[in-house]
């Protein structure tokens, strides 16, 4: 989804420290560097519209890819959990022209998080490492993505995601309930007037989820519905965009509903967009007309100074609802992998006093502006490493 490319920025930063780091052993450079090999040149364009199966699996010509996994889950007891993996996954914009295994070639930075309310604020874990011999990867002919133990991938006529952390474990199944959701014609996401603003963009929602965590010592068995995106690019946010307010929702008629705005430093939106697949399986194209998003509650972090809307009152096209959020305190500090701050929190949808969705929401730039740096270069080839769970 267009939310990660800003969150993206700070893998580009930290993309200096992979690559200044001690030579490899094994492939020694020689005394002058080796030439560039240039990324190819690619770009979002109609003439190449998405096409499955391939674009379940990873596109590495292009610089930018995630893969996003949110949703809502109950134990047995009846606790509301909210949950996130993503996977991220980086090309430099440049690599050195050297055959060694060692070379980092492609990035995969991970994040993962629960939301339980009997806590009040994140669980959260992180990893990073190098597609250099095979401590990460993403596959190209499937959805299989993965950082050592932790992994999302196809299985079956679903997927299987695990992660493994300190602070809890989740080992889900994911059962698709329909095809893809296309979010443009031919799966081309707008972000913005510029055509080059676009990405390659579809969601897999009401996936039906069971599985288990493990949480404060304790394993519950777990089920609910999620919601799946994946999204590539080379695109960068639009010109005068500092972040944007995302929502992916399962609505409780079977329907579907996404909807993003990419937000200016006063606060003003942008750019408008979404998608609606309606109960009987119609999709509609949601203009910037046909949407309004209106924050009706903030809540300020204590850590960053950050204030974000986590309640709004929304209309999309003839649906109108309120959004709550699970709980206040759901902003992540992604420090340890790709730099950023935001807020991604489970969320639902009311008509008065009755619940008609539920979902995710993700508010990005508020802690501080979205930026997305040229990549680094650097003679030396970097070594893998890993950035440990918090």
């Amino acid at each position: 989804m267009n939310r990660s490319l800003g969150i993206l920025s700070g893998c580009l930063t930290l993309l200096t420290g992979f690559l200044l780091v001690a030579p490899s052993v094994a492939s020694p450079l020689p005394p002058e560097p080796l030439p560039l090999a240039k990324t190819p040149q690619v770009e979002v364009s109609p003439t190449q519209p998405m096409r499955f199966p391939n674009a379940y699996g990873s596109h590495p010509e292009f610089p930018l890819e995630w893969w996003y996994v949110t949703g809502h889950l109950h134990d047995d007891s009846g606790q509301t959990y909210g949950f996130q993996v993503t996977f991220f996954r980086v090309r430099p914009t440049k690599v050195w022209d050297n055959p060694s295994a060692f070379n980092p070639r492609q990035l995969i930075f991970a994040q993962a998080a629960i939301a339980d309310p009997r806590i009040g604020h994140l669980l959260t874990a992180q990893s990073s490492a190098t597609t250099a011999l095979g401590l990460a990867g993403a596959a190209r002919d499937r959805t299989q993505v993965w950082i050592d133990s932790w992994r999302l991938q196809q299985d079956g006529d679903g997927y299987r995601t695990q992660v493994d952390s300190r602070h809890f474990r989740l080992n889900l199944q994911l059962q698709t309930t329909g095809k893809p959701l296309l979010e443009g014609p031919d799966g081309i996401s707008q972000k913005g007037p510029d055509p080059q603003n676009a990405s390659y963009y579809y969601s897999l929602p009401q996936l039906r989820v069971h599985g288990q965590l493990r949480l404060q010592g304790q394993e519950h068995r777990v089920e609910g519905r999620a919601w799946l995106d994946h999204e590539w690019s080379d695109a960068y946010l639009p010109k005068g965009a500092v972040g944007w307010d995302w929502l992916g929702l399962n609505l409780d008629d079977g329907g579907a509903l996404m909807l993003f705005r990419m937000r200016a430093g006063n606060g003003k939106a942008l750019w408008l967009a979404g998608t609606w697949r309606h109960a009987d399986g119609r999709v509609e194209y949601l203009p910037a007309s046909a949407i309004h998003m209106q924050p009706t509650q903030f809540w300020t972090s204590a850590s960053t100074g950050a204030r974000y809307p986590i309640a709004w009152k929304i209309r999309a096209g003839s649906l109108e609802f309120a959004l709550r959020p699970l709980m206040a305190d759901q902003q992540f500090r992604a420090l340890a992998s790709t730099g950023t701050t935001y807020w991604e929190g489970a969320v639902t949808a009311w008509q008065k006093d009755r619940q008609v969705g539920s979902g995710y929401l993700e508010l990005t730039g508020y802690a501080k502006a979205l930026q997305l740096p040229e990549a680094p270069v650097t003679g030396k080839t970097g070594v893998p490493q890993r950035s440990p769970s918090p």
